[in-house]
């Protein structure tokens, strides 16, 4: 396991290396015509902002957020909807598991399990040298497998600043308001080389600081959803105090290749992992892999999958 100090000279060179882009939120429009009086043709109007719509279906090697195991040996199945217009966009992502993963002793088959539900709802304004965001996310969250405890729903805010340069870096900040609360603050940077009209190589990074304001090693441990984000001890048990330190850094490469117009067909693989000791031991004591210990379990994660957009 890389050392702190090690992980982090790592990730802020490839921060350095690698940019983040955004779409510009803002259209521009196409200057009036000035017509002589004795013309009685009217200026064309500008032209109007139409909606945009993106339907994506991903299915990846396992399920992996911010850091955290939510699944184990299977494929999950993660359609996703996005309607924008005018800055404002929503969007409904979903997560099925193929076979859910059983946390004890021996090997139960479970049939496919949808366990989560998102809605997002954001706006973003271009401001020139930056973009600005806001939104809500509301996590319908399910059990893992039909013998796993139901996992409380989850409710954030988050404010975003990207800079529209070369090297653009995006900052988000996300506020969780429900059983969780906490804050995440998301540092992510990427760079796409085009090949050609069709293939290009996309290279992204990021880095997190998970800052808790609730925790409670007793209902963490009894899988009620409601423990908030404890602090994990050197054996990677919860312990009452609140989880403040960097949190999981990921490194991704995808290769987008535009099928047609409309449908473009990404491969991606991604590795995640632990930023300090202290999100070593909550990454190990809240996964799901090892049966003997939580201190045997995994706390980085590579894995991959095949997307496919269609885009209009």
């Amino acid at each position: 396991m890389f050392s702190k100090n090690i992980v982090t000279a790592v990730l802020l060179s490839i921060l350095m290396i690698f940019s983040f882009t955004f779409d510009s939120a803002a259209e521009e429009k196409p200057m009036a015509e000035t017509k002589a009086p004795s013309e009685t043709a009217k200026a064309p109007a500008a032209t109007e902002e139409k909606p945009t719509g993106d339907f994506t279906v991903a299915a990846m090697s396992q399920y992996i957020w911010r850091g955290y195991e939510l699944s184990r040996n299977s494929i999950v199945v993660q359609p996703s909807a996005t309607i924008s217009y005018n800055g404002f966009s929503a969007n409904v992502w979903g997560n099925l598991d193929t076979r859910p993963y059983f946390a004890g002793t021996g090997e139960t088959s479970y049939p496919s399990t949808w366990n989560e539900t998102d809605l997002t709802l954001s706006y973003t304004k271009n401001l020139g040298l930056f973009n600005l965001g806001a939104g809500y996310i509301y996590y319908s969250l399910g059990s893992l497998n039909k013998d796993a405890p139901d996992r409380a729903d989850a409710q954030e805010f988050f404010a975003t600043v990207s800079l529209n340069t070369i090297l653009s870096p995006t900052l988000t900040a996300y506020k969780e308001i429900d059983h969780y609360r906490n804050w995440y603050f998301l540092l992510g940077v990427s760079h796409a080389f085009e090949f050609n009209k069709m293939v290009s190589l996309k290279l992204a990074a990021s880095a997190s600081y998970l800052m808790s304001t609730y925790a409670d090693a007793a209902l963490f441990n009894a899988g009620a959803g409601y423990g908030g984000y404890p602090k994990f001890d050197g054996s990677s048990q919860a312990t009452n105090d609140k989880f403040s330190n960097f949190h999981d850094g990921n490194i991704t490469v995808s290769l987008p290749i535009k099928a047609t117009g409309y449908i473009t067909i990404t491969p991606t693989i991604s590795y995640v992992f632990p930023l300090s000791d202290d999100a070593k031991y909550e990454m190990k004591g809240s996964g799901m892999k090892g049966t003997a210990t939580a201190d045997d379990r995994d706390s980085s994660f590579i894995y991959g999958g095949l997307a496919a957009s269609f885009s209009f």
